[in-house]
Formats: C-alpha cells, sequence, structure tokens
C-alpha cells in the first residue's frame, strides 16, 4: 500500500529510541523526510544514521528539549530552514515520574506537566498554522494506555494524559475542514527501555524479578505478550497517510486488548 508519504515533512519528537524512533523509522520506510530530536546529541545522531541506512530517507536529527519553549521554536525554525514546512508532527515525550499522592513534590507534578501536555500544545500550535495554510496536516499524539484506564502506580500520567485526549478531540473537529486530521495512540505494555524502568519500579515492590514481572504482565494481556515498537511505529505511519484521511479525533489504543472498558 502506498501511504502518500513521499515528499512529505515529518517531525518526530523524543526519537532517539523507543515508541519516538519506531515512529520516525516507519515514517522513513513510507519516503517522508524526518526531522527528529532529543536532549542528547551522541544517541540522536546515532538514531539519524541507523535509520537515514536502513531507509534511504533524508533524517535531520537535533538537540531539542521539549520542555523549553525556545527549545520548541528552535525546532520548528530549524525545520523551515532546511524543508519549507511541515506536514507531518507526531507528539512524543518520555513519561513522568511513577510515584504516589505522598511521594510527589509539586515540582514533579510542574514537571510532568511541561512535559507531558505543554510540550504537545506549544508544538501544535506552532505547527497547526502551516498545516491550515497548506490545507494538509497530520498532527499523532503519541500518549498511554492510562489516559484511557488509569494505572494507580503512574499517578502523574493517569491525572494529566487525558487532557491530551480532550485537546485533540477539540482541534479534530475545528480543523478537520482544513484536510487536517489530529489524533492519539495509546500504547499499552511495550517492551520499550520506558516499560523496562516503569517495569522494574512494579518488581521491586512485589519482590519479584523482572523478567518475572513482565511474564506476569503478559499473562494478563489477552494476546499475552508485550507489543513491539514497530507495531505503534506502524500504526503512527497509517495515521499520517492519505488512506486515514476520514480518521480523526481518534484515541487508539495499542495494548493487545489490555483495556478493559469499551470506551
Amino acid at each position: 500500500m502506498n501511504f502518500g508519504l513521499h515528499n512529505k515533512i515529518a517531525i518526530v519528537t523524543a526519537a532517539s529510541q523507543g515508541l519516538g524512533k519506531a515512529s520516525a523509522l516507519a515514517l522513513a520506510k513510507e519516503g517522508a523526510t524526518v526531522v527528529i530530536c532529543s536532549r542528547r546529541q551522541k544517541e540522536i545522531t546515532e538514531a539519524a544514521e541507523e535509520i537515514q541506512a536502513s531507509t534511504g530517507s533524508t533524517i535531520l536529527p537535533l538537540v531539542i528539549d521539549v520542555t523549553e519553549p525556545y527549545g520548541i521554536k528552535k525546532l520548528v525554525q530549524e525545520t523551515k530552514i532546511r524543508f519549507e514546512t511541515i506536514h507531518v508532527l507526531v507528539n512524543n515525550a518520555g513519561g513522568p515520574p511513577v510515584g504516589s499522592i505522598a511521594s510527589l513534590s509539586d515540582e514533579d507534578w510542574h514537571k510532568g506537566h511541561e512535559l507531558t501536555l505543554m510540550s504537545t500544545v506549544r508544538l501544535t500550535r506552532e505547527i497547526l498554522p502551516m498545516m491550515v495554510e497548506q490545507r494538509w496536516g497530520r498532527i499523532i499524539t503519541i500518549v498511554s494506555i492510562a489516559a484511557k484506564q488509569p494505572i494507580n502506580e503512574l499517578l502523574l500520567s493517569s491525572a494529566i494524559r487525558p487532557g491530551i485526549l480532550g485537546l485533540t478531540k477539540v482541534l479534530a473537529n475545528l480543523h478537520a475542514r482544513d484536510n487536517i486530521t489530529i489524533n492519539t495512540v495509546c500504547p499499552g505494555h511495550i517492551l520499550t527501555k520506558r516499560q523496562e524502568e516503569i517495569g522494574l519500579a512494579r518488581a521491586t515492590q512485589k519482590n519479584i524479578s523482572l523478567e518475572e514481572y513482565f511474564k506476569e504482565a503478559a499473562s494478563a494481556i489477552p494476546a499475552g505478550r508485550l507489543g513491539r515498537p514497530e507495531e505503534l511505529g506502524n500504526t503512527v505511519a497509517f495515521l499520517a497517510s492519505e488512506q486515514a484521511s476520514y480518521i480523526n479525533g481518534v484515541n487508539l489504543l495499542i495494548d493487545g486488548g489490555a483495556a478493559k472498558g469499551i470506551f
């Protein structure tokens, strides 16, 4: 299937590893030019070289901290200078820390808000006008199953991420007539470094090994296994495609059936 992404310019944030990197790889495989960013120079450069070598697409790595408003403006400006416009935005950021209402400080809450919600708000605000002007755009935000089904250990995510679902729905309503789709993907247990960090915290609480925890987690998923990063990446590429032009305002679970609710 031709996803129609040749000659499209995409930005994927937090793309040196995990779900961001998988999304950038999937878009590059479809012929998109991809700008990727991370706070770490070595890791983002290596990710760009790897993706470019395996796909032949142009990959531009930038060192950006998405919690800094100036960094977001710099990311968008450098992309515009190099490629003139932006067609696809994949909002992604590392998850906020694990903790309880007693252990999380005001500073933790502030940092979680800046990282999780405000990075999405600021990036979307910077890029959406270009999409409106060219009457074509795709905005996909990587969220979490916690946005649909709150998780006790992920208090910050469970409290903040549902706001992104509301933001997504409102913007989709307002800009569908501009030929812009705005969706979220909500991954469940997908084997990434972040998942290992969460798994280790939970395994420690249960006094079991990380391997034992992952086995226990997989047994609770109808699919019987954890997800692979490329399974989310391929979904992101599809939502960015011409074939997904009538999918808008959707909060899509990618969780092997783990979520228990209907909505």
